[in-house]
């Protein structure tokens, strides 16, 4: 990811393509290929994102990558459709939510490697609010995006919990046998109408 910020219009297209990306497979309709031709060369240029839904302040789906494999707009177009219907931590998104159903693109940068011995070192070199967290322990790893930080602000308890997320016992990070990488996003939402 470059690290110029989007344009104000640029964010407007991408919310427009997870919008109606989000829209036509909620329905069932085949989704069309998307045109590249007519978008902004940052959007047509590799990028990596990851797409969250929530539904009246909850999460109903939250899906992305961590390497750059396809252009960016088409990136946040696959993830909108794999966070509504595959997310496997909730059932697919039904027609009748679609409507109450928020959108949030957090666009991605090139990660990081931390120091991850002593484990004192990883908690200093840590921002809190504003890296988001790669752990790989052998073949187990995960990722918490650096909202993650409003709901567990202590670096200690957010490794903690990446591990269990990744799948390996909580203080593995402590070992100092992990490969951790800080990455920092840009993230932009919906404004939805109160209605």
């Amino acid at each position: 990811m470059s690290e110029v910020p989007l344009s104000a219009a640029e964010r407007h297209t991408l919310l427009e393509i997870a919008r109606s990306a989000l829209t036509e497979a909620v329905n069932g309709r085949e989704i069309q290929e998307l045109p590249l031709e007519g978008l902004t060369s940052r959007l047509s240029s590799l990028g990596t994102s990851f797409v969250t839904l929530t539904r009246k302040g909850d999460l109903r789906g939250c899906i992305g990558g961590l390497q750059a494999r396809y252009p960016l707009a088409e990136d946040v177009r696959q993830h909108t459709v794999a966070a509504a219907l595959q997310d496997y931590r909730f059932g697919p998104v039904g027609p009748a939510e679609v409507g109450e159903v928020e959108i949030e693109i957090s666009i991605l940068n090139t990660p990081q490697l931390l120091p991850a011995a002593p484990p004192e070192a990883l908690l200093k070199a840590l921002r809190p609010g504003i890296d988001g967290v790669i752990l790989i322990s052998g073949p187990f790893r995960a990722t918490f995006l650096p909202q993650v930080w409003e709901k567990i602000p202590e670096p200690d308890r957010f490794l903690d919990t990446l591990c269990a997320k990744a799948g390996i016992p909580a203080h593995t990070w402590r070992s100092g046998e992990v490969e951790v990488f800080a990455y920092q996003v840009e993230s932009f939402r919906e404004t939805r109408e109160a209605g």
